[in-house]
């Protein structure tokens, strides 16, 4: 299949190779960009995926290729932030015509949103558990000592957040859905990360770097692009933190799918088969690879993996279609595809644009939320999932095609 990608030139830096034929790209993502690719450890070139726009510390939707280095602003703070999703054994027949009981009862299940007082527990974060259930305290049980090992040497992390919350939603676009796939079977769907404990891990590291290039004497072209070379000490506890951390995410998102599962078992009072399919997949993370023949490190700041059958997933806005992936192994785009729509304006923008009225009608037919507070994740903010899918032909195939019924946000 001939590559569906343009190359941006960067003065003294590596090329950028862009899937983004048909979707819009704003001049401060390609500054961010032409700033990371002057970096002298990108290893080949940038790869940037359709969803791309500009982020805190790196450009979302971009691929980095490192070799002997790290930067942990581009992984973020967000770290091991990623989707799950499974197909389960009904079909929309078995869900009822008001979905209204479903989403209340998934919203119970699992922790999500900043406001106080959940579940009668006066002045309690509603994003956090009161006291962990015991799939929580199952899961950290395989993280606990790891995490010592971190805390013992950076003990700043210590009292971070952790097993409160493990197995818990978070805010922004993170979400739950129930999901309706082309032949109708029920399917859910979620996306979250590493919560509090990766947050604190993301930023502390994040201000080693920066001190180390104080330290060293070392002028960016950005304070965010402050790395770790490999080798040094930072290096060594900082992969093996992002690790951990990593590792957090993917339990984390398996916990609330259990719960999940679980809540809309009762609340339908029917006991039907979950992950007859089943993916996971982080899309805000780095790790070890091998491309063009080196053994190099891949950033993927808002990018999945699309090796060859590799699964993946792409989720729409709140009222857009979402789609099963697999990957075609692309080697220029270092196996990679986006995350997901990708914004279209700031999240300020989208508040002062749109009205409730405009995301009533947007999410017409979804069990949502549709108030003043979630405008922000109103479909319009985003660019179009079509145009998305077709500038990354090249790079993915697409096994199912969702659309949601129910939507659970923060």
């Amino acid at each position: 299949m001939e590559n569906n990608f343009d190359v941006m030139t960067v003065d003294r830096g590596a090329p950028v190779k862009m899937w983004t034929r048909g979707v819009p790209v704003e001049d401060g993502a390609k500054e961010q960009l032409a700033k990371t690719a002057s970096m002298p450890f990108i290893f080949k070139h940038l790869a940037v995926m359709p969803d791309v726009h500009q982020g805190l510390g790196s450009t979302i939707g971009s691929v980095i290729p490192t070799k002997s280095a790290i930067i942990p602003a581009a992984v973020g703070v967000d770290i091991g932030c990623g989707m799950m999703a499974v197909r389960t054994s009904m079909s929309s027949h078995d869900l009822p015509d008001n979905l209204a009981g479903v989403r209340t009862a998934i919203e119970a299940a699992v922790p999500h949103g900043r406001t106080a007082g959940m579940r009668g527990r006066k002045g309690r974060d509603k994003g956090a558990w009161g006291e962990a259930p015991e799939a929580s305290i199952r899961a950290w049980a395989g993280l606990v000592d790891r995490f010592d090992k971190i805390t013992d040497k950076h003990g700043k992390l210590k009292n971070t957040n952790n097993l409160k919350h493990l197995g818990t939603l978070g805010t922004g676009n993170h979400f739950i859905e129930v999901c309706l796939d082309e032949v109708d079977q029920v399917w859910f769907m979620l996306h979250s990360g590493s919560r509090g404990v990766g947050n604190a891990i993301g930023r502390y590291f994040i201000e080693r770097a920066k001190l180390d290039m104080e330290r060293w004497f070392i002028h960016l072209p950005d304070n965010d692009l402050a790395y770790f070379p490999e080798g040094t000490d930072h290096f060594n506890d900082y992969v093996e933190a992002v690790e951990w951390a990593q590792e957090f995410a993917y339990r984390n998102r398996q916990v609330m799918m259990e719960n999940v599962i679980a809540a809309v078992r009762k609340e339908l009072g029917l006991d039907f088969e979950a992950e007859l399919e089943a993916v996971n997949c982080h899309h805000n993370y780095v790790t070890r690879e091998n491309h063009f023949g080196e053994n190099i490190f891949v950033t993927r700041k808002g990018a999945v993996r699309a090796a060859k059958g590799v699964m993946g997933i792409i989720p729409g806005s709140m009222g857009a279609r979402s789609y099963i992936v697999r990957g075609l192994g692309n080697e220029e785009s270092f196996c990679s595809c986006s995350h997901g729509a990708g914004r279209v304006m700031s999240r300020t923008a989208a508040k002062k644009r749109f009205t409730i009225d405009d995301h009533k009608a947007a999410t017409e037919g979804v069990e949502c939320r549709k108030d003043a507070d979630v405008i922000d994740e109103t479909p319009a903010a985003y660019k179009s999932i079509d145009a998305v899918m077709e500038a990354q032909k090249d790079l993915v195939e697409v096994v199912h095609t969702l659309r949601q019924v129910v939507c659970v946000k923060g």
